[in-house]
């Protein structure tokens, strides 16, 4: 894909400002598509597809948990491991005044304001993921260790 063949987000600068090697991939948005949908057009499985879910906790301060495709968070399991009374979805309009992305299109790299990144502790064992790139229907092929650069806490909080 030739540099001009994809958008040029917050998330693409964070990543070429970091020299992180990634490769683009467009596909078809569809809303309420999740990323069973983006895993089938790009044909990969859903469990390397990476989501960013932007969550608040008890005191409404924001945090992103990255989580495969296939798994849910625990929330309650979350909120232990933080010492936190609880913690709930944060509200789409919320979440886009913190990250500067809509929700569809949020990506960890290049956020409006850093929130704190918590990792499902088993991507890191996967080669390569596959993240958003800051746009509905664009995702960004690269190594777990790009996640470094978000300086992340490793979290226990998949479920089926």
């Amino acid at each position: 894909m030739a540099k001009s063949d994809y958008p040029i987000t917050a998330a693409i600068r964070f990543l070429r400002n970091h020299n992180i090697d990634f490769q683009p991939y467009l596909y078809d948005y569809v809303e309420h598509g999740g990323t069973a949908h983006s895993a089938e057009c790009l044909g990969v499985d859903e469990h390397s597809v990476i989501k960013t879910i932007v969550l608040q906790n008890d005191k409404k301060q924001g945090l992103i948990v990255l989580m495969h495709g296939d798994k849910h968070i625990s929330t309650r399991n979350l909120a232990r491991q933080l010492n936190m009374k609880h913690i709930d979805p944060a509200d789409p309009n919320q979440a886009t005044r913190w990250t500067g992305f809509l929700v569809g299109g949020t990506s960890p790299f290049g956020t409006k304001t850093a929130l704190p990144v918590f990792v499902e502790r088993s991507v890191w064992d996967l080669p390569v993921i596959y993240i958003n790139g800051g746009k509905r229907g664009f995702l960004v092929a690269v190594s777990p260790n790009a996640l470094h650069s978000l300086n992340p806490q490793n979290v226990d909080v998949a479920i089926d």
